[in-house]
């Protein structure tokens, strides 16, 4: 495995990884490893796609802030990731604690409400639409998960606000072109239209 395959390789197991495909993320790490086993960027990759696949709150949240930091100095981001590993429990319950209540801070600064506690609404027996426009005319949703917002898309789409959920698909495709799931909705979403 050359050089040039090593970093394409990685950079498919990171879409695959942000794609919530965590099994081929894992298998695309884990290649990566088997060929350069003191790549720590592999090694924690590994290890992140195996807590996101056991369902642990927060890996994807550290993937997020593992690359942020990759890209500021990664030697630094390696070793700041080894010591957040090796600190780790088997639980990431602390680390989306870490994340969560400087978001919730910051949604309240900014007027918001999570989609969990949206949806959490919706779960009680809260109608859609009713709370949606209640919501729409005095805050906005914030949601910070890709499952999230295609759920968000559906229940748009279902209440009769095709047009919102044309309108917000079109702002996630110019941040994301290349993703093939938004593509394909909107391509469902025009066909309905």
């Amino acid at each position: 495995m050359g050089t040039i395959s090593k970093y394409k390789i990685l950079s498919q197991a990171k879409e695959s990884f942000s794609k919530a495909e965590y099994k081929r993320a894992l298998d695309r790490f884990a290649e990566v490893l088997r060929n350069f086993p003191n790549s720590k960027e592999a090694y924690n990759g590994v290890i992140l796609s195996e807590m996101a696949m056991s369902g642990e709150e927060g890996a994807e949240a550290l993937f997020d802030y593992y690359e942020v930091l990759i890209k500021e100095n990664k030697e630094e981001a390696d070793v700041i990731m080894a010591e957040i590993l090796d600190s780790i429990d088997g639980t990431l319950e602390k680390i989306g604690k870490i994340f969560s209540d400087p978001l919730r801070d910051r949604l309240e600064y900014e007027d918001g409400i999570l989609y969990a506690d949206f949806q959490q609404l919706l779960d009680e027996g809260a109608d859609f639409k009713e709370t949606f426009e209640n919501i729409m005319f005095s805050t906005r949703v914030i949601i910070t998960k890709k499952e999230d917002f295609l759920d968000f898309l559906d229940k748009l789409i279902e209440n009769g606000f095709a047009e919102m959920a044309l309108s917000y698909l079109e702002k996630a495709l110019s941040v994301y072109p290349s993703d093939k799931l938004l593509t394909k909705l909107l391509q469902n979403l025009q066909k309905v239209k």
